[in-house]
């Protein structure tokens, strides 16, 4: 089997063989180019320590030396090169005490996590594959280098990696591999928030974001996401539900494109049901208020999982008005867009259209129809330009200071006084009509 490597790829492993030493492309970008896919990185192993390395190429940067990692600098692209090592005892879950640097390749590759991941290649020598990767890859399967306790014992990070993948690829966890994930699930807490919430984004935005399930299934999301354990066992009876709570969640992220705050979007949409949910004497629940709750908690979980504040501001906002229906009428939907805001409104259609179809078929019909007279209405308000909010109304507060009102809080609600006109009739967004008005709201 034959790998294309770019040629700056290629430039550095020639340098290095030409130099004496073993030098190959290792790990993701094996594995994804036997599956046909277009690597992001391509890492290189090597023979040479790392001063060796940095004593061949003119421009280096060194990334993590103690590890034996230096980046390659080829023109404005950069290249892991590391040395073949052997990891030392792992103290804290996630880091080796001590790496100790090796002559063989194969001492390097036993130490990588999925065998899928233990792939090297060079053109002269071709694919160096000791553990079954090919096979797992043609099998479709996630498997341990060796034993898999030993190796989430090492790097619980490990864990997540291993549930990644299998969404990503669309494979299935291997059986000794998938019990050892809820063995040592406890391992996460030594694993920052950061890198939990980067494993966990590259899940949700992946082909099978269902594959949440596995998480949960073998006690992973128990360690980081409880509250969604918590939806998994929460009973919808109603009507306008078939799955639990955390079912509805997993297919409504399955009818959503893969976008990151839309996918965590529907992840927490309806985390807050277990909170509200109360069953009349007839035996039916009700989770009212469940948007409200749902905002709250979502914002608590993101910070938690250390989101950026753009991502937990747009996702929080898309939370609390998933539930929210306008009528498919013109005025109703200039309302709603005002409420949800101009830039997100887009994305709260998506949400909806999502949410719909991770519902039973109670009522489907009348369901998609209403969203999708709000689509219209959404199209012609945007066509025609119409002012939702005080960014495009024709009146600003300099126009009323003009006009004699003194600056102070009378400016906004006389804008906002203005803008619920406007919402009313688009008609009357004109600065010599607004001003008009004026009296009116001085009466």
């Amino acid at each position: 089997m034959k790998i294309e490597i770019p040629s700056k790829a290629a430039m550095i492993l020639n340098i290095l063989e030409d130099a004496g030493f073993e030098a190959y492309v290792v790990g993701g970008c094996v594995r994804d180019s036997i599956l046909g896919r277009i690597p992001d990185d391509w890492d290189i192993t090597t023979s040479a320590a790392p001063e060796q390395v940095k004593a061949l190429f003119r421009r280096t940067v060194d990334t993590g030396l103690a590890h034996g990692t230096v980046t390659v600098m080829m023109e404005k692209e950069g290249f892991e090169v590391t040395t073949y090592r052997v990891d030392g005892e792992y103290e804290d879950g996630r880091h080796p005490k001590e790496v100790t640097f090796t002559a063989s390749l194969e001492e390097d590759l036993k130490r990588r996590d999925f065998t899928i991941n233990a792939m090297a290649y060079n053109p002269s020598t071709g694919i160096v594959d000791l553990f079954g990767g090919l096979e797992d890859l043609e099998n479709k399967l996630i498997r341990c280098v060796g034993n898999p306790l030993e190796r989430f014992t090492e790097d619980a990070l490990r864990i997540m990696r291993a549930v990644r993948f299998s969404a990503q690829l669309g494979f299935q966890i291997e059986e000794n591999t998938k019990n050892a994930l809820g063995v040592l699930a406890p391992n996460l807490r030594h694993v920052s928030a950061e890198r939990i919430q980067v494993e966990l984004i590259k899940l949700l935005v992946s082909p099978h974001p269902d594959y949440l399930r596995i998480a949960y299934e073998t006690g992973v999301t128990k360690e980081f996401l409880p509250e969604w354990d918590v939806c998994m066992v929460t009973e919808q009876n109603t009507p306008h539900h078939c799955y639990t709570v955390g079912e509805h969640i997993l297919h409504s992220l399955l009818n959503i494109r893969a976008d990151k705050v839309l996918r965590l979007t529907m992840l927490l949409h309806d985390i807050g049901k277990p909170a509200v949910k109360k069953t009349d004497e007839n035996g039916r629940d009700h989770f009212k208020m469940h948007g409200p709750e749902s905002e709250k908690m979502a914002h608590d979980i993101l910070r938690r999982l250390k989101l950026d504040n753009d991502t937990i501001s747009k996702v929080c906002r898309l939370v609390k008005w998933h539930d929210y229906r306008p009528l498919p009428e013109m005025k109703a939907v200039r309302r709603a867009v005002n409420k949800i805001g101009e830039d997100l409104f887009p994305l709260y259609l998506e949400v909806q259209r999502a949410d719909t179809l991770a519902q039973s078929d109670y009522r489907r019909e009348e369901k998609t129809g209403r969203l999708e007279g709000v689509c219209a209405c959404w199209k012609q308000i945007r066509e025609e330009k119409q002012c939702v909010s005080l960014k495009s109304l024709a009146v600003t507060g300099r126009d009323l200071i003009t006009e004699g009102i003194a600056p102070g809080r009378e400016i906004g609600e006389i804008l906002q006084y203005l803008l619920e006109i406007v919402l009313e009739d688009p008609e009357q967004n004109q600065k010599e009509k607004l001003l008009a008005k004026l009296q009116n709201y001085r009466k």
